[in-house]
């Protein structure tokens, strides 16, 4: 179900747009994936309605509808919010979220088949505030990772990371520096990562628990990326 433009709204009236660095630096991990999962779903969209030219963060009702307008109360809030966002590039976002709510709740087929395009990157609005741009490189900040996204096709037929659920998003996080994850090559529920304070097993409720250097525990795990990684602790969260 489309929760509508309002409802969107009042989700982006509630980050934190001054940005809360503590909370970024803790849940980078989790942001890292969703900013991801959004390029991927930004790049599938931009194809369907013609926007190439504006990807990566583009208002998508604009494509899709140009004549499309919101009712008079949802533009007010509209525009009281956009002043407190920063960046012109999030404030296009936000106003496409909005937008793209409302136009799928008035025209229901408009977006057939399409997944939810600023779901992954209004949770990563609510998961510590906005982004940065570094100004040499034009790589995105995420706060405590920087990231170059690459070229649009590169995301196209990439597979989806679909389960963004809180249970999956707080277990990429907790770790601190660099993280590697491991897991059984052709799937299985095993999956250990490392950082700089040890070595941990995911448990039960999608916890992780300390194993130290336990050479059988790791016997037949492979490296996986973090997108991999969301992906099977996604299926685990389904399973439980």
């Amino acid at each position: 179900m489309n929760p509508g433009g309002s409802a969107v709204l009042e989700r982006l009236w509630a980050v934190e747009w001054d940005m809360r660095w503590d909370l970024a630096f803790e849940r980078v991990g989790s942001r890292r994936v969703l900013m991801w999962e959004y390029l991927r779903r930004a790049a599938v969209w931009a194809g369907a309605c013609g926007a190439e030219a504006a990807w990566p963060f583009f208002d998508a009702a604009r494509h899709l509808d140009p004549g499309f307008e919101l009712g008079p109360r949802q533009a007010a809030a509209l525009a009281e919010l956009l002043p407190r966002v920063p960046a012109g590039e999030i404030r296009r976002t936000c106003a496409g979220a909005v937008r793209l709510a409302e136009l799928r709740v008035r025209a229901p087929g408009a977006a057939e088949g399409l997944p939810d395009l600023y779901e992954p990157l209004v949770l990563f609005y609510e998961r510590g505030g906005s982004f940065g741009r570094d100004c040499a490189t034009s790589a995105l900040d995420l706060v405590g990772v920087s990231y170059r996204p690459g070229p649009l096709h590169g995301f196209l037929g990439s597979r989806p990371v679909t389960a963004l659920g809180d249970r999956v998003l707080d277990a990429l996080e907790g770790a601190e520096g660099r993280v590697e994850y491991h897991a059984p090559e052709h799937g299985g529920p095993a999956l250990l990562r490392r950082h700089a304070l040890g070595t941990e097993a995911l448990g039960p409720g999608l916890r992780w628990h300390a194993t130290g250097r336990d050479p059988d525990a790791e016997r037949g795990l492979v490296r996986i990326d973090p997108l991999e990684a969301a992906r099977r602790i996604g299926r685990l969260a389904e399973k439980r």
